[in-house]
């Protein structure tokens, strides 16, 4: 727990809310008022017994529930990333999930022009991979140029993916794609979109079987794919992935396409800063 920085986050943003928002008055009577909410309107307002939310923002919460963090975080308007850090403040580690459930479909319109500037196919989903951005490389990649609407959906369910595009789609693809899903529906239980896909994931007769065997590969990063581009032909991809801090759950994937046969090499080194002994 960082008690410092945690009555500093809470403090701010606890200032920022009028009382009148929430049906609620200022004290009255003699002496100075802080700005806000009191801390007795907060628990008032998060239907907690007095005194709750003054252990929490002075540190002498250990270890508080996480809903009781969410009904907070929520009251306070936090966005997520501050959702994140009142988490690890708090001393519970990283939070279990988003803190609003729209959280995670939207990203700011810069990644549009981001992923333009990569030279490599490149593109961005939101948390129910429903695909937010893409350049030129990626589009090429598909017959026609058609890319689909949701990522998941393509590489789990589509036809021409499944028989042409993703190579080895049962033995390679599918195995990997299905613990993604399923641990976004651990986080996103309410996301109708996954929902969705994972009833028709249940009802295939190819994926069924391989959704109830389970499996715990959950993310891309780092991986080398066989594919087949719809202008270079045959090939293989390595997949680099990265998150947009401010949404949670959604994906930058990157795709470093190599056309012909797969052949042997080492791979890459993993980079890591230089220890100041080494460069001595």
């Amino acid at each position: 727990m960082n008690k410092t920085a945690l009555r500093a986050l809470l403090k701010e943003r606890r200032e920022l809310i009028a009382p009148e928002a929430h049906g609620l008055s200022r004290p009255t009577g003699r002496g100075r008022r802080a700005r806000g909410l009191s801390q007795q309107q907060v628990d008032e307002l998060t239907c907690r017994a007095v005194d709750t939310y003054n252990r929490l923002e002075t540190g002498r919460y250990p270890n508080p529930p996480a809903d009781y963090l969410r009904q907070v975080g929520r009251l306070f308007g936090l966005n997520e990333q501050e959702w994140v850090m009142l988490c690890r403040y708090a001393g519970i580690g990283d939070p279990p999930g988003p803190l609003t459930p729209s959280s995670g479909l939207e990203v700011p319109g810069a990644w549009q022009e981001a992923v333009d500037g990569i030279g490599h196919m490149a593109y961005v989903t939101d948390a129910s991979w429903n695909l937010l951005a893409h350049n030129r490389h990626f589009a090429a990649m598909h017959p026609g140029g058609r890319v689909p609407a949701n990522t998941m959906r393509w590489m789990l369910l589509d036809e021409e993916a499944r028989g042409t595009s993703l190579v080895d789609w049962h033995g390679v693809w599918a195995p990997l794609i299905l613990p993604q899903l399923r641990a976004a529906l651990a986080v996103r239980r309410e996301d109708e979109t996954l929902r969705q896909i994972e009833r028709e994931v249940r009802a295939d007769p190819d994926l069924g079987p391989l959704w109830e065997a389970g499996g715990a590969h959950i993310h891309p990063d780092g991986d080398e794919r066989p594919l087949h581009h719809a202008l270079e032909g045959p090939g293989h991809v390595t997949i680099c992935a990265a998150q947009p801090l401010t949404a949670p759950g959604a994906r930058l994937i990157i795709m470093l396409f190599r056309p012909g046969p797969r052949k042997s090499h080492p791979r890459a080194p993993m980079l890591r800063a230089a220890r100041a002994e080494e460069t001595d």
